[in-house]
């Protein structure tokens, strides 16, 4: 009986859960406190963390994505 392969081995599958996880950690570091005073402007949106910290968070997070799904298996013969 042949046996049944899936495209995504299971340690491509946690890495790809490892990659999701990267990326909310980064949608969340670009999150900021909440506006008091819509009138007045806030300086802490072009925070160093919202600016530059969270997007490379983001982009390392679809790294990780990119490699868990090109990712294949070891071959056995």
């Amino acid at each position: 009986m042949e046996e049944k392969k899936f495209a995504i081995t299971p340690k491509g599958l946690r890495l790809m859960v490892v990659g999701l996880v990267v990326m909310v950690a980064g949608y969340i570091l670009m999150c900021g406190p909440a506006v008091k005073d819509p009138a007045v402007f806030n300086y802490d949106m072009f925070d160093f963390r919202r600016i530059v910290v969270a997007p490379v968070v983001i982009v390392c997070g679809v790294i990780v994505e990119i490699v868990a799904i090109m990712r294949t298996g070891k071959k056995k013969e």
